[in-house]
């Protein structure tokens, strides 16, 4: 990362009286490949959080409007007009869709993180696995672009940068947000953490298309575990679910397609305390909202154990360069805003010789 680092964002305030606060990980499925109607069901499902005293509300990766699921049933030839109808199907940032979000995030008080498809301005046709994080009082503080597409997601999305690998600073803490498979990349985790991440927010899918011997709640049990544990963070994680809607839009007659998408143990939801441990019980597979109690406060004592970001690292041995410049499709060398370049001097053409 070039130039110094990045302030810690926990303010003095916080350090004295380290913030108290219920949060919320939903589980639940998309109305899929209907962006209008999924914004509303997540509308819906921020009142009830907020309504039950909820200030941190966490949502699934793609939630809206979906997760192509084609991509791991059909061939990229069959799959192409799914795709074409997701990219027609999905958000734009900003757009109304995000406005709805955040007015709702406004409407009750609470930090709101939620996985989108964002189409690309640049290019009618590109798709990025966003995650919007908005604070409490409806602001859009954090656009985050899954880095790497995890296997058959390539043939959908395009890669972000590190440009938006930032830990935001909130009323709840300091809030650090991560999509699906980039909660295996260690250095993404330690980027975060690094900047003083207190709060952890991880969005799934429910993935039952996976080989056979994955088990796809307890791949995300163990992840969420060892970056609360290693980091000594709270870790809110929220998956979206397959309704009988979706079985029905990809499998059609398609009996093993059918079986596919129904196997058991595909989601889970849930929070992770500093200790490594669940907080409350976790939801497997059925929709719901899981409710927890944090206190940052419980973030001070394990690190005197192991604080992998302070005392229990070595950097003057270990150093994790960050490129976080946005990375554009085109770079001009002249802004076309400002004036025009001088126009180039002429060139003398020689007198004809006699």
């Amino acid at each position: 990362m070039t130039g110094p680092t990045p302030p810690i964002v926990l303010t003095g305030a916080q350090r004295d009286n380290p913030p108290r606060f219920k949060a919320a990980a939903v589980q639940a499925a998309p109305v899929y490949l209907d962006a209008a109607a999924t914004v509303a069901k997540a509308v819906a499902l921020i009142r009830e959080a907020a309504g039950n005293g909820a200030e941190l509300i966490v949502f699934p990766e793609a939630f809206v409007p979906g997760y192509p699921y084609w991509n791991w049933t059909m061939n990229p030839v069959q799959g192409s007009p799914w795709y074409e109808r997701l990219y027609r199907s999905s958000v734009d940032v900003p757009g109304p869709h995000v406005e709805t979000l955040r007015a709702a995030a406004r409407a009750v008080g609470a930090v709101v993180v939620i996985g989108v498809n964002e189409r690309g301005p640049h290019s009618m046709g590109v798709l990025y696995n966003t995650m919007l994080t908005i604070d409490a009082d409806g602001e859009l503080i954090g656009v985050h672009r899954k880095l790497v597409p995890t296997w058959a997601e390539k043939l959908t999305w395009t890669g972000g940068d590190g440009s938006s690998l930032r830990v935001h600073p909130t009323g709840i803490g300091p809030l650090g947000v991560l999509a699906c498979g980039e909660n295996t990349n260690t250095l993404a985790r330690f980027t975060l953490l690094a900047q003083g991440e207190l709060v952890h927010a991880a969005s799934y899918i429910a993935l039952p298309v996976a080989p056979a011997d994955y088990d796809m709640a307890d791949a995300i049990a163990v992840r969420t575990a060892a970056h609360s544990f290693e980091g000594k963070v709270f870790s809110v994680v929220a998956c979206s679910t397959i309704s009988p809607e979706i079985v029905d839009a990809i499998a059609g007659d398609d009996d093993e397609v059918r079986k596919q998408l129904g196997r058991e143990r595909s989601a889970y939801s849930g929070v992770f305390g500093p200790d490594g441990r669940p907080v409350g019980e976790p939801l497997i597979d059925d929709e719901g909202i899981v409710y927890a109690d944090i206190d940052l406060a419980k973030c001070i004592q394990p690190k005197q154990m192991h604080d992998i970001v302070g005392h229990y690292n070595r950097f003057d041995v270990f150093a994790l360069n960050v490129d976080n410049r946005p990375r554009s499709p085109i770079t001009f060398t002249h802004d076309p805003a400002a004036a025009p370049p001088p126009a180039p001097a002429a060139i003398p053409v020689p007198e004809e010789e006699t």
